[in-house]
């Protein structure tokens, strides 16, 4: 596939995301914004520099945390935008296209997931006066719902981009994707414990300066 049609495939994602904003009702205040663009900067950074390359183009890297930790301090879609922003920048300066398409796609569905875990389904906000070994395992079964579908959906996605973006055969398609599968769920239980100790620690200091959604 050529250059200019991996770009027109970026695009339309962040079309997607955002169309998805708008019939969600996500309200983008400025305060919103900048917690987005600070955690979507802080998931550049965790990846392009404290990365470790992998067979396949996969690495071990900590990018996704910061993708459930916005879900969670936020909402999904934000979340979703955090992540996808931050890790798909990083593949656009590397000159890859291809991979920041799938990349956004990813991280989307993390936040997604993960917000939708979080706030309409657990209720997080509702129980954070709960016991501390209750509320510690609903913070981290929101934030691990989303890390544990893209155990399932980044080597999946990727073995699309690889065979019908990339073009590589088959057989080479389907080794990269059981690299991807293994890499991943190290990177999504890593992610999980990092995403858990920083909402833990940030979610009161945020509250108390009025940087958070109402309850």
């Amino acid at each position: 596939m050529d250059t200019a049609t991996m770009w027109l495939l970026l695009f339309g994602a962040v079309a997607l995301a955002l169309l998805i904003a708008a019939l969600t009702k996500t309200e983008f205040t400025v305060q919103r914004i900048s917690i987005v663009g600070v955690m979507a900067a802080l998931s550049f950074v965790a990846y392009e520099f404290f990365r470790i390359p992998f067979a396949g183009g996969s690495s071990f890297h900590l990018g996704n945390t910061f993708t459930a930790l916005t879900a969670m301090l936020l909402d999904g879609v934000s979340g979703g935008l955090a992540g996808a922003i931050g890790l798909a920048l990083a593949d656009v300066i590397a000159g890859d296209p291809g991979y920041a398409f799938t990349t956004f796609i990813l991280k989307f569905i993390i936040g997604v997931v993960c917000g939708v875990t979080a706030h309409r389904i657990l209720h997080l906000r509702r129980h954070k006066n709960d016991g501390k070994a209750r509320y510690l395992a609903l913070v981290a079964a929101s934030a691990f719902s989303g890390l544990l579908v893209n155990v399932f959906t980044d080597p999946l996605v990727g073995y699309f981009r690889d065979r019908y973006i990339f073009g590589q055969p088959v057989e080479v398609a389907s080794v990269f994707i059981k690299i991807a599968g293994g890499v991943t769920l190290v990177n999504s239980l890593l992610s999980t414990v990092c995403a858990v100790a920083l909402y833990l620690a940030l979610e009161p200091a945020l509250r108390r300066a009025h940087l958070l959604p109402k309850e």
